[in-house]
């Protein structure tokens, strides 16, 4: 584990997660708060000096800003501070790296990871290698990383084309379904909602269940009976998250194409977490942005079982650990998709 001091201008409670689950002991959280961020250096000089002297203190290996930083930002910060400097775009993309399994997942966050690190090529190669290995440097390599700007671009297009073959077999995937009137229902939510929960209860498959951020990030779709003779797709994707990073939703657009053409998208809710309507407006604003924001859509309040105070009004409350509101919930589903069948 690496020794990780976490920055930003907020709660860092969300940092705290990602950074935890990128595999970093934190050893403080500093909160500054600026009316707008330092040019050069986003948190100032003065802070700068602080952090330094606490790094040399304390063994820290690496700092993590909430916030996306400006190349000339994040080299100015590893010149100062001489340690490695990761922000959230960077940590996001990292975490990435680490859980996709499939070989579409890796092709994806390696297509990110590459266009987010060509902003970032300055030349000097010496700052890349002095990094090292661990957060903020695994998926595509450091190798690949020194890459010139040629043949850097010259791997996105390859990558592209590559994810381009995966996305019309994709298609003749979605054609034949469509031949077949089977409805697809596509679950979507902020990360660590409990979706791959309700996945694998609606599935009966045991799929990966984790608290982990971003345990799920190859979609999963899996045809199950509603009834007798009612057979539907489901699919289970990637969490979303506050600040998704734009490299990502554009690497990530051949997946996220099974919510855009889903018949009915159920948008998951941890209805436990004080911080839901933040999330939920999140959830929707990134669906506004690959083109699902107008789809026929249900509520689902998840999480029932932890819940402490009134439930909300205008969703389905279900709890996918106990099985409370499936019933309920699956009702709703077959209302909602029997058109399509016809």
């Amino acid at each position: 584990m690496e020794n990780a001091i976490l920055v930003g201008h907020h709660v860092l409670n969300e940092l705290r997660e990602l950074a935890t689950s990128a595999g970093a002991r934190i050893i403080d959280e500093v909160i500054q708060r600026r009316d707008r961020p330092d040019p050069a250096t986003y948190i100032g000089k003065g802070k700068v000096e602080e952090l330094r002297e606490q790094i040399l203190i304390e063994g820290v290996n690496v700092v993590i800003f909430d916030e996306e930083l400006s190349p000339s930002q994040a080299r100015n910060l590893e010149e100062a501070l001489e340690t490695k400097v990761v922000d959230r775009t960077g940590l996001i993309l990292d975490i990435f790296a680490r859980r996709a399994r499939t070989k579409e997942g890796k092709l994806q966050v390696e297509l990110a990871q590459l266009e987010y690190q060509l902003t970032r090529l300055t030349g000097n190669r010496a700052n890349l290698s002095r990094l090292g290995g661990g957060i903020g440097t695994r998926g595509p390599g450091e190798s690949k990383l020194e890459m010139d700007r040629r043949q850097i671009r010259h791997r996105v297009s390859v990558l592209k084309r590559e994810i381009g073959q995966i996305r019309k077999h994709r298609q003749l995937h979605r054609d034949r379904r469509r031949r077949d009137h089977l409805p697809l229902v596509s679950l979507v939510g902020y990360t660590n909602a409990g979706k791959s929960t309700l996945f694998r209860a609606m599935s009966k498959e045991d799929t990966l269940i984790s608290s982990r951020l971003f345990s799920t990030l190859d979609t999963l779709i899996r045809r199950i009976q509603l009834g007798k003779h009612f057979p539907i797709l489901i699919s289970d994707t990637v969490g979303f998250i506050r600040k998704l990073p734009h490299q990502l939703v554009t690497a990530f657009r051949a997946t996220l194409e099974e919510v855009v053409e889903a018949d009915l998208i159920l948008h998951v809710i941890d209805v436990s977490d004080p911080d839901r309507e933040e999330k939920e407006q999140v959830v929707r604003d990134v669906l506004k942005d690959i083109g699902a924001g107008d789809h026929r859509m249900l509520t689902v309040y998840n999480k029932a079982d932890l819940l402490e105070d009134p439930a909300p009004r205008g969703g389905i409350l279900i709890s996918a650990v106990t099985g409370e509101g499936l019933n309920e919930l699956l009702e709703e589903i077959v209302q909602n998709v029997t058109p399509v069948r016809v």
